[in-house]
């Protein structure tokens, strides 16, 4: 899937070099990584929800897995300090592109009603967060084969300074945003 890659060098760079007014080439925005994070709330009660999303998680990335913990006790969630509360992938070079080619040309349009993700969720230096609510969307999760539906953030974080960069970058690379 060298093909977002070559996207990106051969149609990105030099949109981004035109309307920006880069002086050079080391000046553009880039993709730099992927993150993908899955919380779960149900640990404490079912031990095996853990390991069913870490193996969705696999699925999905191709790459394994670390398990988050939580970093203080809280009472009022029964948690406590150093428990299992998620699992998260970073992707980068080619896995990252192989699954931002994925997300956007694949798992996207299987999303129902689907008209294009918000521009509004730019955190202001340039990284792009969003959510999904349901594993379903990617073709490598069996509907028969889940115990529970699960939804994972997914989080674009690129060398952009501004959202503006970071709109136009993630645009030319195929991200659908709301018109």
């Amino acid at each position: 899937m060298e093909k977002l890659r070559k996207q990106y060098e051969e149609k990105v760079i030099p949109a981004l070099m035109k309307k920006f007014n880069y002086k050079s080439v080391m000046e553009v925005p880039k993709l730099e990584k992927i993150v993908i994070n899955i919380g779960l709330g149900d640990t404490r009660d079912n031990p095996k929800a853990l390991d069913n999303a870490i193996n969705d998680l696999s699925l999905i990335t191709g790459q394994k897995p670390i398990i988050t913990k939580a970093k203080k006790s809280i009472a009022a969630f029964k948690l406590r300090e150093g428990a299992n509360v998620g699992c998260k992938v970073t992707l980068r070079s080619t896995k990252m592109y192989e699954f931002a080619y994925k997300l956007f040309n694949v798992a996207m349009p299987r999303i129902r009603d689907f008209r294009g993700v918000s521009d509004k969720a730019f955190d202001g230096k340039g990284n792009y967060s969003m959510g999904i609510k349901e594993q379903l969307i990617f073709p490598e999760i069996e509907y028969d084969k889940i115990d529970k539906l699960r939804g994972m953030d997914i989080i674009f974080v690129t060398t952009a300074k501004s959202n503006e960069e970071a709109k136009e970058l993630l645009a030319l690379l195929g991200m659908p945003f709301k018109a």
